[in-house]
């Protein structure tokens, strides 16, 4: 790995501590950074913080399960909320429309919630902690596919760090970064075990489990766990009997896990909407739908905003959406990304570079699995509802980094050694000043009433 010229003595010496350290200070980094956006961020303004803390109040508080019922979204009274700042005049109870989520991150938050009698900081720090988690197992996952080239790890683990719209909502309360977690976690364990893992993957499958119990837009999880079952019979010339066991060793323990919330669900919302799904999304009148933007301004409208909104919004657009960046970050953003975009599809064409080995390739397409069914959910949620916020591709972050980490080294590889490690870790210091900027000089002035 490229890191200087002391440090490169270092690694001769013992690789493996460098990158250790490095990956600590990462952490250390965001961890800091995180803390620091959690305790300065007004408070609820992180989307949809108030209906994420009602549900831990009810668990709190009441000791059952939430459920979602007309009246819990009220658009008016949303908008006046945020309009104003979420003035304390103002209550935040029937902000409720998140009560048919998935209960294991409410769960988990609900002893904070008691133990710190309610406080906001600590259920916000707990997500940090989530943010901390799924750091390693976005290393753990890119170091099981390059082994030999830990710079990549460090560089994946970098980028997901340092998004700052990914830093503001790991630092809110939320399900987001338990989601992301296990679904990074699941990854991790799919890449071994495409790898020649044990033939019996029952913990593949209490990590499906976990994710269906905490996110709706984990479930394309299974369909890359199902996927990988697939790859390794192909790659091994198993037969469908072998795969039908492995699904088995997979699907069974998340559904003893899990069945227990869909059978709730379905003797409380109907047979039909075992998520709750359909009941939220009759519930929420007054979003944005599709269909009406259409009719307004057609379908080359509704591309245009969605492609300019979600990149804005996938790096930095704070607080409910309303708190935009001056548009010279969002241009040197975009090359930023253009660049990695373009070193990315240079290593994958890239015909002087090693090849990659089966497991390699099997652990890339997981990866690219991954972030495609991502973006059909994102695609298909937006057939529905106005949603075209970024933070909804987060799932699939670790494929993205790790694309962003190819195409990084790619484009070092053309520089001086000696200038290889500052291309390499600019970036990330850039990226890691421009959250502590964008908390300092956007979100707590423009979101502090």
């Amino acid at each position: 790995m490229s890191i200087g010229p002391l440090a490169g003595k270092i690694a001769a010496v013992n690789p493996r501590l460098v990158t250790r350290v490095l990956l600590v200070v990462i952490i250390v980094v965001y961890a800091t950074i995180g803390v620091l956006y959690a305790a300065l961020t007004p408070v609820w303004q992180v989307p949809d913080e108030p209906a994420h803390y009602n549900y831990v109040r009810a668990l709190g508080d009441d000791r059952e399960l939430p459920v979602i019922e007309p009246g819990d979204y009220d658009q008016a009274y949303l908008g006046r909320l945020t309009a104003d700042g979420f003035p304390p005049q103002l209550s935040i109870e029937p902000l409720e429309y998140e009560d048919h989520q998935p209960p294991l991150y409410y769960l988990l938050a609900t002893p904070i919630y008691r133990l710190f009698e309610g406080a906001v900081l600590p259920l916000r720090l707990l997500s940090v902690i989530f943010g901390v988690g799924l750091l390693m197992v976005a290393f753990g996952t890119v170091k099981a596919i390059f082994p030999t080239q830990p710079a990549l790890a460090l560089m994946a683990t970098g980028l997901i760090a340092f998004i700052p719209q990914h830093v503001a909502m790991t630092a809110g309360i939320n399900n987001d970064a338990l989601a992301e977690l296990f679904v990074g976690g699941t990854l991790w364990a799919l890449v071994v075990y495409v790898r020649g893992g044990s033939e019996r993957p029952w913990r593949i499958g209490l990590l499906l489990g976990a994710a269906l119990l905490t996110k709706v837009t984990t479930y394309m999880i299974v369909g890359v766990a199902l996927m990988a079952v697939v790859i390794r019979g192909w790659q091994k010339r198993r037969t469908w009997k072998w795969a039908v066991g492995q699904w088995a060793w997979m699907i069974l323990p998340a559904l003893l896990i899990s069945v227990p919330w869909f059978i709730r669900n379905g003797l409380t919302y109907g047979w039909a909407d075992p998520l709750g799904m359909m009941r939220h999304n009759a519930i929420v009148e007054g979003q944005p739908r599709s269909n009406e933007y259409v009719a307004l301004y057609g379908w080359g409208g509704l591309l245009r905003q969605m492609a300019h909104t979600t990149f804005q919004s996938f790096w930095g657009q704070f607080g409910w959406m309303g708190v935009v960046l001056p548009a010279t970050i969002y241009r040197a953003l975009a090359l930023f990304s253009a660049l990695l975009v373009a070193g990315f599809l240079w290593w994958l064409f890239d015909r002087r570079r090693p090849r990659l080995n089966p497991a390699q390739r099997a652990s890339l397409t997981l990866l690219s699995l991954t972030f495609v069914f991502t973006l059909l959910e994102f695609l298909g949620y937006n057939l529905t509802f106005v949603q075209h916020q970024g933070r909804y591709l987060f799932p699939a972050l670790v494929p993205i980094a790790m694309a962003a980490a190819l195409g990084l080294d790619r484009l070092a590889k053309v520089l001086p050694w000696r200038a290889r490690a500052l291309a390499d870790a600019v970036p990330f210091a850039g990226l890691a000043a421009l959250d502590v900027y964008c908390l300092f000089r956007f979100i707590i002035p423009f979101l502090t009433r």
